[in-house]
């Protein structure tokens, strides 16, 4: 019992930190760099984009490695929330639950993604299709600007000591509470 309380259970972040350094110490061994929007430079590169951008002419070859990364990512997060979350409930601050409330969220907390931005009824409307599209095309240009995505530049930019790096991770958290305290409350 103890056994599937553990797997069923969200772990420590020590142990998912200690796991994270693992594998950073792993790749740092192999001379590779982690970073999940690198993954959609090769996917072009395969699909031949680089017949017509110079970006995606590069040996993709080079990084299928990184493909199997992309792959265990999707795979581990269909198992975790198919089969070892049995509630998705998230525990929110009051605050937070009576500011989702107010912009409109549709019981907020209940899921992790919410149905409000993400429920199909709303995707397929011009408000739902549109904060979607903005949001992919600030991304996208976001993380080729910055040379990487949060996750190449937190985890392992950080982790060699990198200037830009950082520089990058705190323009991320400076976006992300202009966003929350200043954009989102006009966009509902």
């Amino acid at each position: 019992m103890q056994v599937i309380d553990f797997i069923s259970k969200p772990w420590p972040w020590y142990i998912s930190g200690l796991g994270i350094a693992v594998v950073m110490f792993l790749l740092l061994l192999e001379g590779k760099n982690f970073g999940m929007s690198s993954n959609l430079r090769t996917m072009c590169s395969i699909c031949g984009a680089g017949k017509f951008v110079t970006f995606f002419k590069f040996d993709w070859k080079s990084q299928k490695w990184n493909l199997l990364v992309v792959l265990g990512a999707v795979l581990g997060g269909f198992v975790a929330s198919t089969f070892l979350t049995p509630d998705q409930t998230i525990k929110l601050n009051s605050v937070t639950l009576e500011a989702l409330t107010e912009m409109g969220f549709e019981k907020p907390g209940k899921s992790y993604v919410p149905p409000t931005i993400y429920g199909w009824k709303n995707v397929l409307t011009l408000k739902g299709f549109s904060i979607l599209v903005i949001s992919g095309l600030m991304i996208g240009f976001g993380t080729r600007y910055a040379g990487g995505c949060t996750s190449g530049h937190a985890i392992s930019g950080l982790s060699n000591l990198e200037l830009p790096s950082l520089i990058a991770v705190v323009g991320f958290f400076i976006g992300g509470l202009i966003m929350t305290h200043f954009f989102l409350p006009l966009i509902f």
